[in-house]
């Protein structure tokens, strides 16, 4: 075949496809500005045929094709679609800060002292903790949080679970401050700029798992602790 008149057998059944598709729905703008997009893609397949025989691909011809796929889903042409991440999820969970905690005052935080405030109760008081970020870790994507209910006293919970890497990190954070007297023996858990607890250790966790319970024990709710599971879980 001449160069000049040859183009790839999927453009034209592509083509074809587009005009069917126009024919069937009378005047959808849409369909006609894909069988012009495919009128274009054809023209410019003309012009690179010499260079498909050498190995280089018709950029045109994918484009149309893209745009195709986005109106068989239901797209606008020339809208951006986003495809969910492998394995599932949104990969947008919240992330978490775990800092030692350097301080805590009976008392609630002045406004810009950098502290976090623990808003009184009934039956407890206010207090203004201070943690380190710098020897914390913060910005911390878990890979699992779930909201259960305590086996001990029935309280709500949210149960964390860390990745390899973020594991031992922890492992060597808890480490380093469980010999210290209360409170630098805890650890601030801060997510989107709110202190959600601060346990105390006393010996190294290595199992890459940890609970959130809120300021005091018995804070959460089943709400709350669903809610909070939720931002928390890549996979929610």
């Amino acid at each position: 075949m001449n160069g000049s008149t040859e183009h790839p057998q999927h453009e034209t059944s592509l083509h074809d496809a587009l005009q069917a598709h126009v024919r069937e729905s009378g005047s959808d703008p849409v369909g006609a500005y894909l069988v012009g997009l495919a009128d274009d893609a054809l023209r410019v397949a003309r012009r690179r045929q010499r260079l498909a025989r050498a190995g280089v691909g018709v950029v045109a011809a994918a484009a149309v094709a893209a745009a195709w796929v986005a109106v068989a889903g239901g797209a606008t042409p020339g809208a951006h679609v986003v495809q969910p991440a492998a394995g599932g999820g949104t990969g947008k969970a919240a992330p978490v800060s775990l800092l030692p905690v350097t301080s805590a005052m009976e008392h609630a935080c002045t406004h810009g002292n950098g502290g976090y405030t623990v808003h009184a109760t009934a039956t407890q008081p206010a207090f203004c903790v201070h943690a380190d970020r710098a020897r914390g870790m913060t910005d911390v994507r878990v890979t699992s949080a779930k909201a259960e209910k305590s086996t001990i006293d029935g309280t709500w919970q949210v149960e964390v679970t860390l990745g390899p890497a973020d594991r031992s990190r922890f492992a060597a954070l808890t480490g380093s401050i469980a010999a210290a007297p209360a409170p630098r023996n805890e650890v601030a858990i801060v997510i989107d700029g709110k202190l959600w607890g601060r346990p105390s250790v006393t010996s190294s966790i290595t199992g890459g798992r940890f609970e959130i319970v809120g300021a005091y024990v018995g804070d959460l709710t089943g709400t709350t602790a669903h809610d909070l599971a939720d931002r928390l879980d890549p996979a929610g």
